[in-house]
This record gives structure tokens, sequence and C-alpha cells, in this order.
């Protein structure tokens, strides 16, 4: 188990030196699998819980609790309901910096690398949080294990994850032998958490050049495991959920009770 303390910029892990950290969300998509919410609030600001608190101010709750002070926020569409509702961050015991997103550069990876040229996440790690997912993981643990590991990258995963749609399994003639309705996986699927090291920040520019809308997931990542990067999986089993969906926002108040819990232990 790790424990981090807030010393200015930096954090310091249990037993380990001490090191830049910075926490970076994208809130940044028009979030167009939320609409007709996504008309009217950016899908960071949604509102959930009991206490109908924006879906953002968890995730800058969770990374205070463990101690990222400095978090950078990728805005870009709807930016200014974030800048009225968090100004600079200190009302919620953090320093926020706000890079907006820009054209030339699209997609999550171009995000990360506009705002990295812009000088805004030179450290030695970038704890990169996708702002429409709502989660109680430990993040002391997660950057703690990705240090331990002189990991280029770590991604944050979860077993467990319950399929959308129904599975058919098929023999060599295409005859169905099995059929499982929203089945279980037990393989670790992203939870949309992970670390990038600074030497990962390399790969970004290649990425942005290569792609016209670069994936952090889909093109960072691949491209790093193909280049021999070490790239490590930290597996929780803390509460996460992807709350990117209509539909996913409404199974919400089904669960009302339950995260509540998870909500108040973030806030605690």
């Amino acid at each position: 188990m790790s424990s981090a303390s807030s010393a200015g910029n930096e954090l310091r892990f249990t037993q380990r030196p001490l090191r830049t950290v910075r926490a970076a969300v994208l809130c940044g998509g028009v979030g167009k699998r939320l609409r007709p919410l996504t008309y009217y609030f950016q899908k960071a600001m949604i509102p959930v819980g009991k206490r109908q608190k924006p879906l953002l101010e968890y995730v800058i709750a969770l990374l205070r609790r463990h101690g990222l002070r400095d978090v950078v926020l990728l805005v870009g569409y709807k930016a200014e309901q974030i800048r009225n509702y968090f100004e600079d961050g200190s009302r919620f015991g953090v320093r926020l910096t706000y890079v907006h997103d820009d054209p030339q550069y699209r997609g999550t990876a171009g995000a990360l690398y506009n705002a990295y040229a812009r000088g805004h996440l030179r450290a030695d790690h970038v704890l990169v949080y996708y702002g429409d997912i709502l989660s109680n993981v430990n993040l002391s643990e997660l950057l703690d294990y990705h240090i331990i590991n002189h990991s280029a990258a770590t991604l944050a995963l979860s077993r467990g994850y319950r399929v959308r749609v129904g599975v058919a399994h098929l023999d060599a003639d295409g005859r169905v032998t099995k059929f499982e309705e929203k089945p279980q996986l037990e393989l670790p699927v992203s939870i949309g958490v992970l670390v990038l090291s600074a030497r990962s920040f390399r790969y970004l520019e290649e990425v942005v050049a290569e792609h016209e809308s670069p994936d952090v997931m889909s093109h960072l990542i691949p491209l790093m495991i193909e280049r021999g990067e070490r790239v490590m999986g930290y597996v929780t089993d803390a509460f996460w959920y992807d709350v990117g969906s209509i539909e996913r926002y409404e199974k919400l108040e089904e669960m009302a009770d339950a995260l509540e819990e998870v909500l108040v232990s973030i806030l605690s």
C-alpha cells in the first residue's frame, strides 16, 4: 500500500524518490452519445448522484484526495461552463490550468500533444483521466505501481466488464453453438485512467502526424508496445463507470444508493 502527500507540484511515494506528477483530464469532447443532454451541457458537467454535482467535480475530488493538486483540464466544447464553475480551482483545493483544444490537433492524443507542446505537461509522470469516467480507483497505488515498475505507461484495468450486447459462439460451419446475453468478461479492460512517463511523449508527435484523429488507446499505446516500451497493467477491483452515453447515464438512477456510497467516499 502506498501513500502520497502534496508538496508543491510534487508527490512523494512510499520509500521512493521525489517525483513531479501532473494530472490531465480530457474534458473537451462534444459528447455526441450523450445528446440531447450535451446540446446544453459539457459532458463532464452533467449532474450525477443525489447531490447533482457535476461529474468533473468528483474527478477533481479524487485527484485531490490522492495528492494531485496541479490539474490540467483539456477543454474545448462548452469550455466556458467548466471555467465558470471551477475557476482557478482554489475552491476545490487544486490549482487548475485550462488548455483549449487546437483544431489542428484532433483526438485524445492530439489534445495531450497540444498541452505538452505548450509546456503544461512537463513532468516525470502524467496521470491521464478521461472526463466521462466516474471511479474511486486508488490513484496513489496506480502511480506507485507505475514508478516501481519503471513503466513508460501504465493502464488502469478492471475485470468483470459486462458486454452490452449478446455474444454468439460459432462452429466452422457458422452454426451457433452457444449464445450469451450480455456476458461478463474476465479479460482486463481499460477504465479510462492511465499514467504516462515523460519518455512516452516522444511518441505523441508521431501519432499526431500519422493519424487524422489520433487516439491515446487506439494509436499511442499500441505504438509504444510495438516499439518495445514497457507498458504495464494495474488491475483494480475499484468501482468505475463510463457515463459516456444516454443509456449509461439513465442507468445511474437504478444504482442510486450504491452510487452515493462511492461518491461520498470520493468527497471524504
